[in-house]
């Protein structure tokens, strides 16, 4: 399995450049059917995208083996060596040759696109909490604003403003500037407008910005994840106009778009949720939308139970609808309560194939969790940042704001589905397993507060890298050993490109990590310094490596999903003991920065795992871990705060307290 929340930015730039991709909200919003109005069309750019390189088989090896040191003894790292020199020098070259004379016959999209595809839609596993992440969105500053129906009248008329400026073309591209004094104004986009699309990645990449793919973004609406045997589809119906809204299990759809294509009402769409939250219907015996945690094969053959009992017409008013808004009858304790809710909830009121679920509770505390087989979080998180902006700067609707008159009665329709016993005892079945699983996950979190971004660029080190140094130091504390460790990577600044893994366990952080852990006396606080020094630049080294798409992971995956299907078999390199382990990521890591939102989360990718959400602000640093029984969240969390104070101390010239 992959690590879930995709959401690293590109490019990351030098160990001391610029951090995670922090977008800022864009400009030129206006109020009405639209967001902005940008000059550059939004696909202008898709056309002359550079293609993702396929590394040269030798460095893919090198930088493999570089990957694995910190992980094996002499011994085991000797027949891997072994390995991958009979691998390099035999069906290894012949399958990297058949891969690249593939990628040129092919060069409307990238060489991972349809494998990375095919991982994800085969994959049989639930895809609650093995595959769906969720981020929360800040309150709205103006706290009155954050009224249930209020909140989600407004992010649903923002969204659906998204969509049309999506499908208009008047979306800005998206863009990472490197210096937005020279690209980010208008007088460049006035210019780089009159470029012809295939010529127009090279201008914006004259003065330092990069372009990044959008080819994701037409699959955040009006899309579903359908199950099937063997390998579920993804489906987008782009002529529905109706929104689903769930709430206490039950599902209802009214349309958002008239028949024109034009934004319903405000006041019609806010009267319409007043119409739903004031239903008193109890939940529902049987909830359907448990069948959505299910395996996916178990699921894929009771939804064709469910299709021929009668209930197609709303399967597919489910599968089309815009996105799926989610109203929760309850407040948000704490952060952790809202890490498990948006994460997974009770199962009922989620439609988990959505594309998306918007999810709103009754304190108006907002977030996205989604579906990840169709898109990665660079998609996502734009969305959510302009949605936010939009929402809380230009809203549709005040407090004050009545709703409009209106029979809700006969716009809104109530789903109802026809179950059998086989469904029923499906459902029983399927919320058995929902609720055992979800109440072995364990979720905390820390908000180290000494420092973040800003100091730590001045002491000339990666922020991300001493964040990712502290939880190599903090698994050795707590449990005495270096382990794969995976950092999810956007490739998105070439056409069709996924993500590549940056490998943040090395032989600098093993070395630095048992030098802060094991033995702090020995060394002073300038050898100290030292050492995270190279742990900064290596990651720099290995960040920017897999941003432009040349890391090892992506490389090895296409060659091993190339053998299988040409029915090769698998080489020894795949058997070696160490290519497993390396890929059983025991510290599943991923960060998102965005002045939108909260916190963002993900479960363990393996059962002896964590999942490590993080985010390094400029003054603190936050994290938001996950664990299953046999590993401690809470106190590997005390182990990330000591490592962190213990950097934090080494970087001022204090003693290491054992």
């Amino acid at each position: 399995m992959v690590a879930r929340l995709l959401l690293r930015a590109w490019p990351r730039g030098p160990a001391v450049g610029p951090g995670p991709l922090c977008r800022p909200l864009s400009a030129g919003s206006g109020s009405g059917e639209y967001l902005q109005r940008s000059i550059v069309p939004t696909m202008h750019y898709q056309d002359s995208l550079p293609r993702l390189p396929i590394p040269k088989l030798e460095d893919t090896i090198k930088r493999y083996l570089r990957a694995q040191k910190p992980l094996l003894d002499d011994g085991q790292f000797r027949k891997t060596e072994q390995f991958c020199k009979s691998f390099e020098n035999g069906i290894g070259k012949e399958l990297h040759e058949q891969l690249v004379a593939q990628d040129k016959q092919n060069k409307h999209t990238s060489y991972i696109s349809g494998p990375w595809f095919d991982m994800y839609l085969s994959a049989r596993d639930s895809i609650v909490l093995n595959f769906n992440p969720f981020m929360a969105f800040i309150p709205d500053p103006k706290s009155e604003y954050n009224d249930q129906l209020t909140r989600a009248t407004n992010m649903t008329v923002s969204a659906i403003r998204f969509l049309k400026t999506l499908r208009a073309g008047l979306l800005e591209p998206e863009v990472f500037h490197l210096n937005p004094a020279k690209s980010d104004t208008d007088t460049f986009k006035r210019l780089i407008r009159f470029v012809p699309s295939s010529l127009s990645w090279y201008g914006a990449y004259l003065v330092n910005a990069y372009p990044l793919d959008m080819s994701q973004y037409f699959r955040l609406f009006n899309s579903t994840r359908l199950p099937k045997p063997i390998r579920d589809e993804l489906f987008t119906n782009e002529k529905a106009r109706h929104l689903l809204v769930l709430r206490k299990g039950h599902f209802y759809v009214f349309d958002v778009l008239d028949q024109d294509g034009n934004i319903v009402g405000a006041s019609e769409i806010q009267a319409h949720l007043k119409y739903i939250l004031s239903d008193s219907s109890p939940a529902p015996e049987f909830p359907l939308a448990y069948l959505t945690t299910e395996n996916r094969d178990v699921w894929a053959e009771l939804r064709q139970k469910l299709a021929s009992g009668g209930n197609e017409e709303a399967l597919r008013k489910v599968d089309s609808a815009v996105f799926c808004l989610c109203l929760d009858d309850f407040p948000i304790k704490d952060l952790v309560h809202l890490s498990h809710n948006m994460l997974h909830g009770d199962g009922t009121n989620r439609w988990f194939d959505k594309s998306f679920n918007l999810i709103i509770a009754k304190d108006g505390t907002a977030a996205i969790h989604f579906e990840h087989a169709w898109g990665d979080g660079v998609a996502v998180l734009r969305f959510l940042n302009e949605v936010f902006k939009d929402s809380t700067q230009a809203p549709a609707v005040t407090p004050q704001s009545q709703p409009a008159r209106t029979d809700s009665s006969v716009a809104v329709q109530k789903l109802n589905f026809k179950l059998n016993d086989a469904l029923k005892t499906g459902i029983s079945t399927a919320k058995e397993k929902f609720d055992a699983t979800v109440k072995t996950l364990t979720v905390d979190l820390i908000q180290f507060q000494r420092g973040g971004k800003e100091f730590l660029k001045k002491q000339k080190l990666s922020p991300d890298s001493v964040a990712q140094l502290a939880f190599q130091m903090a698994f050795l504390r707590q449990y005495g050993q270096t382990v794969a460790t995976y950092e999810s990577c956007s490739t998105a600044a070439f056409k069709h490109g996924r993500t590549e893994t940056i490998r943040p366990a090395s032989i600098f952080t093993k070395r630095c990590s048992q030098a802060f852990v094991r033995e702090p006396s020995k060394h002073s606080a300038g050898e100290l310094q030292q050492m995270m020094t190279e742990c900064s630049t290596y990651h720099g080294q290995l960040t920017k490596e897999a941003a432009m798409g040349q890391g090892f992971d992506r490389h090895l995956f296409a060659l091993r999903y190339l053998a299988a299907a040409k029915g090769i078999a698998l080489p020894e390199l795949y058997l070696d003991p160490a290519y497993g382990q390396i890929n059983h990521n025991i510290l599943s890591t991923s960060t998102l920065n965005s002045p939108a939102v909260n916190i963002g989360g993900f479960a363990p990718v393996v059962p002896d795992g964590f999942g490590i959400g993080y985010a390094v602000h400029d003054n603190w640093i936050g994290c938001n871990v996950s664990s299953y029984p046999g590993r401690n969240a809470r106190e590997f969390l005390q182990c990330v705060e000591k490592a962190l104070e213990d950097i934090f101390d080494a970087i001022e010239g204090k003693c290491i307290k054992t």
